[in-house]
């Protein structure tokens, strides 16, 4: 039976009206229509789905809905102010980390996440962040140029 739910996505506040063992990703895809996050597996395999969940990233195609009521949800649309883009995103860009881009959304999640906690990581420890995200297209040494420019680029923001 549907109940309501209020959410914190984006740093604003929704109430959706879903069964508890919604996923999130269904929440956000259909009721808020945030493309962002996709449906890739739907297993929590291929990392496409990722959001952040007070910080942490969070496979949101089986995370339910009623576990992340009153958490701070941010998607690939919330990580920086409207008309901006994020040190990642700028850095997946300049990197030209993407062929179909399906992936980038994850990737883009997760890397976010890893440089909060590290701020300048090695290559071992972005090969580690990234394990678990999948590229079909092949794009991996792209991906990891793109990284490198996310980091420069982060420091650059930050001096």
């Amino acid at each position: 039976m549907p109940e309501a739910r209020l959410l914190d996505v984006n740093g604003e506040r929704h109430t959706v009206f879903v069964d508890a063992d919604t996923p999130l990703l269904a929440v956000l895809r259909n009721d808020l229509a945030l493309n962002g996050p996709k449906y890739g597996c739907g297993l929590g395999e291929c990392g496409a789905c990722m959001v952040l969940v007070d910080g942490a990233a969070a496979r949101s195609c089986v995370l339910p809905a009623s576990a992340v009521t009153g958490r701070r949800i941010t998607t690939l649309e919330g990580l920086a102010p409207p008309g901006q883009m994020h040190a990642v995103q700028r850095g997946f860009v300049e990197g030209q980390g993407a062929q179909c881009g399906y992936c980038l959304n994850g990737m883009i999640i997760r890397i976010a996440a890893l440089l909060d906690a590290v701020p300048d990581p090695s290559d071992i420890e972005i090969r580690e962040a990234l394990r678990h995200n999948l590229c079909r297209c092949g794009a991996h040494l792209e991906i990891l140029d793109s990284v490198r420019a996310a980091i420069r680029i982060a420091k650059d923001d930050r001096a």
